[in-house]
């Protein structure tokens, strides 16, 4: 109810209405641009081609659906956040990208052009080897018509990293998070339709969907509860005097989130689990696929029960390695010592940094039990219940993510709004 009174207050203030309206209007061009089919392209072949599962679902599930029908955003956003990923990475490992995120707003500048141009390049050699790869069957074999294939899912992923930079300048921000967002939730009515059809159907008992919808309530409010929990590390500035003015003594605290790493390990960990599962659609038949079929099937007896415990183990490791790299506990204790700053009964420096370490793993392993639990619920309920729920738990988790971060980002442009006014 807090959300939609924040939104209701939202709308009644003309600029931040524009921005709302704006929002909406980019999120239905993604929408009418997911379904322009790419020119050239055989639907009952690439209906063979793509059976909704692997790693492709995944796709799937960012691009709103797009990729199984191959429309011109197929490969939706997905080469951008690759690209994000990898500079935040290398960030750690080349100086001059590391002196650039120190160097503010212009180094933040560059930092995104250099994103942009790689995210192009990631895009076109998708588009490569989809076109010459798995899709090569689904499409005429001239070369004219695979050109035109790769331009365009090129150029519909960098139309689409556009409309996300015109979002953030224009609208309410969060971009690119919102074109996955739009992306997910309007499969929601299709997925709902689905299960009712197949409850009618006689396929599906009550027992079931009461289940998922028990479910998708309790994931919601944990994915609410995770998202906006953190363990606050109290602060202390010492006085000082500066010429006839005194500065510092105030007490403040240092956010250490629950879930540091968001939904990254989770898509790190289902990338990695499947990629070998991908392998099987490129040479089908084979012992390779049988013994993939058997042992690490997510759809399957005894494969489904190794699959969970590996996506566990390699989200529960995402986690704390994606929280090591956002979160630097030698870098705060030195910030802090050079502003006077220091924990109560801690001492500042090496004993600092080795408290922050501490609360820092002890937190992020609630945060990735969390994780682990809620990617492995849909392939459980799966195995014991006739519904077919396919990556329920991500969806979910970017999806309520995504939905807490613009709320934020709008309440704090209506805060702003207010200071503005007043000075």
């Amino acid at each position: 109810m807090n959300m939609f009174a924040t939104l209701g207050k939202a709308w009644k203030i003309p600029d931040i209405r524009r921005k709302m309206i704006f929002t909406l209007l980019m999120l239905i061009v993604f929408r009418l641009g997911s379904n322009i089919p790419i020119p050239g392209i055989d639907r009952q072949v690439l209906a063979e081609a793509f059976n909704g599962q692997g790693l492709f679902e995944l796709f799937n599930l960012f691009s709103g659906g797009a990729f199984a029908n191959f429309t011109i955003f197929a490969l939706s956003i997905t080469p951008y956040i690759t690209a994000s990923i990898i500079i935040n990475l290398l960030t750690i490992a080349i100086p001059y990208l590391e002196n650039l995120a120190k160097e503010g707003t212009e180094g933040r500048k560059k930092m995104t052009q250099i994103t942009r141009y790689l995210t192009v390049i990631l895009a076109l050699l998708q588009a490569v080897g989809y076109t010459f790869g798995l899709f090569r069957n689904a499409m005429d074999d001239d070369v004219f018509s695979k050109i035109v294939v790769i331009i365009s899912l090129t150029a519909g992923t960098a139309f689409l990293m556009w409309l996300g930079e015109q979002i953030n300048e224009y609208g309410v921000g969060n971009g690119i998070s919102l074109i996955i967002f739009g992306g997910i939730v309007c499969r929601a009515p299709g997925a709902i339709g689905t299960a009712f059809t197949s409850y009618r159907a006689g396929t599906v008992s009550f027992i079931s969907l009461l289940l998922f919808a028990v479910f998708a309530l309790a994931v919601i409010v944990g994915i609410v509860l995770v998202q906006q929990g953190q363990r606050r590390i109290p602060v202390q500035y010492a006085k000082r005097v500066v010429g006839r003015k005194m500065y510092g003594g105030q007490n403040t605290h240092i956010p250490i989130k629950v879930n540091q790493a968001g939904v990254i390990p989770v898509i790190f960990g289902l990338s990695i689990l499947q990629f070998p599962l991908t392998i099987t659609y490129f040479f089908p038949g084979g012992k390779f696929e049988a013994f993939m079929n058997k042992w690490l099937s997510p759809s399957g007896d005894p494969g489904v029960w190794l699959y969970v415990a590996l996506d566990a183990i390699l989200i529960i490791f995402f986690t704390y390695f994606y929280t090591a790299i956002t979160f630097n506990p030698v870098d705060v204790a030195e910030n802090m010592r050079a502003n006077g700053g220091f924990i109560p009964g801690i001492r500042p420096g090496r004993p600092t940094v080795e408290y922050l370490n501490n609360v820092m793993m002890r937190v992020t392993f609630v945060g990735a039990i969390f994780l682990a639990v809620i990617a492995s619920m849909p392939y459980l309920i799966q195995q014991f219940t006739e519904l077919q729920i396919r990556f329920g738990g991500t969806a979910l988790l970017i999806a309520v993510g995504v939905a807490l971060d613009t709320m934020k980002q709008i309440e704090n442009q209506m805060v702003m709004r207010n200071y503005r006014g007043f000075l």
